[in-house]
């Protein structure tokens, strides 16, 4: 038995559906049935159930509001809420998948990409309480694994594509920062590398992955919007598009490690066509 926590989530969505495609046994959680900062809640659920993987797709991820109102929350969520499911996990013997990002660097990387090894330095809060769930899971278990993704999007969930596409319905033009550079990922491509990993039986540890291939939010938004003659993609600086929350300049993350397993990962522009040509069908 798999246990997904999460399951109405964008990626745990997409987790789900990767399952029911390939008819596997599954439980999903949502914060309904499931509340993961409830340590009690969920070492009595988790023990009930019995899973033998347990899949952590549920997070606090509103990184601006995660520097002020959200502070709180996002430490219950990403810090406590997985030292909850860490703590059972390593007690009933599963294994178990984490979620992490980009955002555990701090970006100042100007050449060459992050590699699992490399020092972290996170820049904001939602960045510093990825990494204490990072370095929890790390502490208590023996059977995990950390994968750590960017600049995610998929069918379900509010992301960059949507807002992209949303944004040009009303308006002609559209200015985008051109100075912050990462790797796209596909929903659907972590998914498959998430179920590929536990089939696999791969040795544990942290992990990166991301589509292949780099851009900067404009190339990403200019990409997206391609087929829309109508609107006008104009690059900003990060400096001219201020955010509460600090980004990281430059947060390629080095796939090596993923790839080598046999893993066959998509360039980020295939992966957002098939996408799109998804949604749009």
């Amino acid at each position: 038995m798999n246990l997904i926590i999460g399951a109405n989530g964008q990626l745990g969505t997409e987790l789900c559906r990767l399952f029911d495609e390939q008819t596997m046994e599954y439980f999903g959680t949502t914060t309904n049935e499931l509340d993961i900062t409830n340590q009690e809640q969920v070492s009595s659920f988790i023990r009930e159930l019995n899973p033998k993987v347990i899949y952590h797709c549920a997070a606090y991820t509103a990184v601006d509001a995660a520097e002020d109102e959200g502070k709180a929350m996002n430490y219950l969520v990403n810090v406590d809420g997985t030292r909850n499911i860490a703590l059972v996990a390593q007690e009933i013997g599963a294994k178990l998948v984490y979620i992490s990002t980009d955002y555990v660097f701090d970006g100042c990387l100007t050449d060459g990409e992050y590699k699992t090894e490399s020092q972290t330095n996170p820049q904001n809060e939602y960045g510093k309480s990825k990494l204490q769930g990072e370095e929890i899971i790390q502490e208590i278990m023996s059977s995990y694994y950390i994968i750590r993704t960017s600049w995610v999007f998929g069918e379900f969930g509010n992301n960059f594509v949507y807002t992209m596409k949303k944004l040009a319905e009303s308006r002609d033009k559209l200015t985008i920062v051109s100075d912050q550079i990462g790797r796209p990922t596909w929903t659907r491509t972590l998914a498959e590398f998430m179920e590929f990993i536990v089939e696999k039986s791969v040795p544990y540890g942290i992990y990166h992955l991301s589509n292949e291939g780099t851009c900067s939010w404009y190339d990403f938004a200019r990409e997206i919007l391609k087929e829309n003659t109508d609107i006008a993609v104009l690059p900003v600086t990060s400096e001219e598009f201020p955010q509460k929350a600090k980004r990281p300049q430059h947060s390629v993350m080095d796939l090596s490690k993923s790839r080598d397993l046999g893993f066959e990962i998509p360039n980020w522009k295939e992966a957002l066509n098939q996408f799109l040509q998804n949604i749009e069908n």
